[in-house]
């Protein structure tokens, strides 16, 4: 695709019991041929790993962070240097198989797959839990009026479009013609980073559809009516949203999209 820079990342997974094959992932990397984009981000929230091995080595592990970047940025053959780290790392640290992906800007890229998989999962937050639960019932109330809600895909696992394993549920979505319609609520003011999770998702989601089901894919990521458009982290994750083709809809917008899905449903 024209424009895009084609790179492969991958993981740094800490593995203190082998035998248990119980791990935390700690880092990614990501390169892109053998000239082009290559760094590294390493977790800097170091309590799971501590949770799973209290006696883990934190200065080993940021000399690694230091040590990878240095050699990256000094070899032209990445994928020998990959190669070269899998025989050379600790025996508690080892490296997932590579991962393709496309994208417009590595540099944003690597920040979102930092987000996706070394950021801890916050269950248990009740603010973000609740404020996406009032997105997600405003956007069903609209489609439920419409009388559309029923007819539609709901819970839509992501995981048989993109790889086993992604956890990721679209909350809805239905197909007219040739195209398939998604829906997900986001809440924006609680935690910006579903947001960015969603925006990495969304070009492999559409690239399983083109190959599952022969198919465009259009995304709309619905948000709470009111947030503070000065805020710098909200800002920033509006332009990853919509630099990766997700549009952006309002919860009090939903009537005309449920009405849209009405007549194309034709009900």
């Amino acid at each position: 695709m024209a424009g895009k820079h084609q790179c492969e990342f991958f993981l740094l997974r800490y593995v203190p019991h082998a035998i248990r094959n119980e791990f935390v992932n700690i880092g990614v990397v990501m390169v892109e041929g053998d000239a082009g984009f290559a760094d590294i981000r390493l977790t800097r929230d170091w309590r799971r790993i501590r949770r799973l091995d209290p006696d883990v080595d934190v200065e080993m592990l940021e000399a690694l962070e230091r040590e990878v970047r240095a050699r990256l940025a000094d070899v032209t053959d990445r994928g020998l240097l990959m190669n070269q780290l899998q025989e050379s790392l600790s025996n508690v640290v080892q490296i997932s198989t590579a991962t393709s992906c496309s994208t417009d800007d590595p540099h944003i890229e690597i920040e979102a797959l930092a987000s996706l998989y070394l950021e801890p999962k916050r269950r248990g937050r009740k603010r973000e839990a609740g404020e996406r639960q009032k997105v997600f019932a405003g956007m069903k109330r609209a489609f439920v009026k419409a009388g559309v809600w029923e007819h539609m895909r709901q819970g839509i696992v992501v995981a048989q479009y993109t790889q086993t394993g992604d956890p990721l549920r679209i909350d809805c979505g239905y197909r007219p013609n040739g195209v398939v319609k998604l829906f997900h609520a986001v809440s924006l003011t609680a935690d910006v980073n579903v947001a960015k999770a969603l925006a990495y998702s969304f070009p492999r989601i559409a690239e399983g559809i083109q190959r599952e089901e022969r198919a465009t894919t259009s995304l709309t990521a619905v948000v709470e009516d009111r947030f503070d458009h000065g805020d710098e982290s909200i800002r920033f994750t509006i332009a990853i949203i919509e630099d990766s083709g997700i549009k952006l809809a309002k919860v009090n917008e939903m009537p005309g999209f449920a009405e849209l899905a009405r007549q194309e449903l034709r009900l």
